[in-house]
């Protein structure tokens, strides 16, 4: 598989599908391929994942692409929030 350079700048495409369309989904672009690798698989709805491809230092990935980026080992993931500390009760 390709790997790619995370931090560079990406293009998001969405599906030509009215589904898409009808949730208002448009071409985004991203500061940096993690966020968008991100963005499609964690908040796109998964019906309108299905013929969005990604561009990335003009080489395309497609929705399964996408899915491999997103599961490589590679793929920089966010660090879990901190859970708030409670006061403790005297």
């Amino acid at each position: 598989m390709t790997m790619i350079d995370f931090s560079a700048s990406a293009e998001l495409f969405p599906a030509r599908s009215w589904k898409a369309r009808s949730r208002g989904i448009s071409y985004k672009r991203f500061s940096d391929a993690a966020e968008a690798v991100r963005f499609a698989i964690e908040e796109l709805p998964p019906e309108c994942l299905l013929g969005t491809y990604l561009e990335v230092e003009e080489e395309r990935f497609d929705s399964r692409g996408i899915r491999r980026l997103y599961d490589s080992a590679n793929f920089p993931r966010k660090a879990p929030a901190a859970k708030p500390k409670r006061a403790k009760r005297a």
